[in-house]
């Protein structure tokens, strides 16, 4: 049994001291906040409660096939509701009119139907796109999502060799390509090419073999589990203490402790020394310094932190230098509403795009500062379907505004008070959410606004340049390309989360946490652990 801390109580520093503790260890969390949940955190004002991170529950066979793992089901953690609609997509309208939402319905039958009555022949080639991201979601949870690229030899699986023309096929061209040559429809093109920013990138920058994101809203549908994304926290933090780990909050890491580790001994000449973990430094909400040793840590903190800040330059796998070559995901303004009454022309999800979706992009991955106006924006109803997150006769707004990852745009604040770059972007989105929807009092209904800014997530998570994801998922920065669950320098230290493999989100931030306990546990295996097969759920 060993003694481990984990950095970090979100969703991946608690999915993974619940693995570690099970499989025996003593498991301790040092959250900085006083809160558990990181970036899947929650606000509660004036009988408002906000999720302030993920909305979207995908991948369900990733969170059933971790439940399992700790003795439990979905069944008996969340109660799951399936959206119907999915959600909407409202338009850049061509006059001062606002125009009908293009809905997406629950089915994929339905779903391909209203691709037909948008596009002749639309319908036919969306199953064909599905089944392909259906088959390329199966190979990605068998063979690259949960490998820990330990043993490339992995990889060499008859079904991959078998695969690698269509492999080599969606990894050499652009998500936004491979929609493009399939359908000519542009709001078509971008119900199919918007998953990307699931990802933190773009369908530009994104390789097509992510078309798989369609099978999971398109194909399994959009599920809401009640209660929100805190309720997954909630659930995910019980199942933690239920195995024995204690968490601390208001405990800020102040450094990762090393020891030299030569393995040099008793050769003519010196091999490279590695260095050991020996411990943890962290201060505690009264001020006080401690010092506690380890035998083994993993930070769930965002990587660039971990790397730049916790660790000694020697120790340092990825200085500020590479950092410096890496493409960051979009920072974000959220903006907060509880509105007085209900509002109808809005299901539990809503998208808003712009005509012009190349200038939008641009102005997010290769400028800085403001977005355009106006741009695309993403909004949650949550009241929709949970009444408890707002009083009776209210609703629940989440907007979110992907800006560039530039924490110079400055912080949020309550009721108007952030800094004047994120309020005017947040009024900007409300107004153009009232043109678009067909809600034109929607200013005046408003009785609680909270925006948070990139200087929110530097200052609350650590966020490499005010990120709200962590780095894009780019050709460069996907699979065995992104930053693994161990550091290469440092013996014993372990990475989990967004900012690592195998990616952003929470699903795989849960997946993240069963790779770090294969590489405590010296497993190589490319697929998911033995307790369950979470292909069986892939329709």
């Amino acid at each position: 049994m060993a003694r481990i801390t984990v950095i970090g109580a979100g969703v991946a520093g608690l999915a993974t001291a619940a693995l570690l503790a099970r499989e025996g260890h003593e498991v301790r969390i040092l959250e900085r906040l006083d809160e558990v949940g990181g970036r899947a955190g929650t606000l509660e004002r004036e009988g408002f409660r906000f999720d302030l991170g993920p909305s979207w529950y995908l991948l369900p066979q990733v969170f059933d096939h971790y439940f399992e793992l700790l003795g439990t089901s979905t069944h008996e953690q969340l109660d799951l509701t399936l959206l119907d609609p999915a959600y909407a997509v409202f338009t850049e309208p061509r006059t001062g009119t606002a125009e009908p939402p293009f809905t997406v319905p629950a089915g994929r039958q339905q779903v391909e139907s209203v691709f037909e009555g948008r596009e002749a022949g639309a319908g036919a080639r969306l199953r064909r796109h599905l089944d392909s991201a259906v088959d390329t979601t199966e190979m990605a949870l068998r063979f690259f999502l949960y490998n820990p690229f330990t043993r490339y030899s992995t990889l060499l699986h008859r079904d991959v060799l078998r695969s690698l023309p269509t492999l080599a096929g969606l990894l050499g061209r652009s998500l936004h390509s491979h929609v493009g040559r399939r359908f000519t429809d542009p709001l078509l093109r971008q119900v199919l090419g918007y998953p990307a920013v699931f990802l933190g990138t773009s369908p530009k920058m994104a390789p097509a073999i992510y078309h798989l994101m369609s099978a999971l809203d398109l194909g399994d549908g959009v599920q809401y589990p009640r209660g929100g994304f805190w309720e997954i926290v909630q659930r995910l933090g019980d199942l933690a203490q239920q195995q024995g780990v204690r968490i601390t909050t208001g405990a800020e890491v102040l450094a990762i402790t090393t020891e030299p580790r030569s393995s040099g001994a008793g050769l003519p000449w010196p091999r490279r020394t590695r260095s050991r973990v020996s411990g943890i430094t962290w201060r505690d909400a009264e001020g006080t310094t401690h010092h506690e040793s380890a035998d083994l840590v993993v930070s769930a903190a965002d990587l660039h932190h971990t790397e730049t800040q916790l660790l000694l330059p020697a120790d340092r796998s990825y200085p500020q230098r590479w950092w410096d070559r890496r493409t960051s995901g979009p920072g974000a303004v959220l903006v907060l509403l509880g509105v007085r009454g209900e509002l109808p022309q809005l299901p539990h999800h809503s998208l808003f795009f712009t005509r012009d979706w190349d200038a939008n992009f641009a102005a997010i991955f290769d400028g800085d500062g403001p977005p355009p106006d106006p741009t695309s924006i993403y909004v949650c109803k949550p009241s929709q379907t949970d009444p408890e997150v707002a009083p009776a006769g209210h609703e629940n707004l989440f907007v979110l505004v992907p800006v560039a990852a530039d924490p110079g745009l400055g912080a949020g604040g309550p009721e108007g008070t952030g800094s004047a770059q994120v309020e005017r972007i947040a009024d900007a989105a409300i107004e153009q959410v009232a043109a678009w929807a067909d809600v034109p009092d929607l200013a005046e209904r408003i009785v609680v606004r909270q925006t948070i800014g990139p200087g929110d997530f530097v200052q609350r998570y650590h966020s490499w340049r005010g990120g709200m994801l962590g780095p894009a998922h780019t050709l460069g920065q996907s699979a065995m390309f992104r930053v693994g669950n161990s550091s290469p320098r440092v013996s014993g230290l372990y990475y989990a989360g967004g900012t690592t493999s195998p990616g952003v989100g929470v699903p795989m931030c849960l997946i993240s946490a069963e790779l770090v306990l294969k590489r405590i546990r010296g497993d190589h295996s490319a697929g998911p652990l033995p307790d369950t097969d979470p292909l069986r759920k892939i329709p």
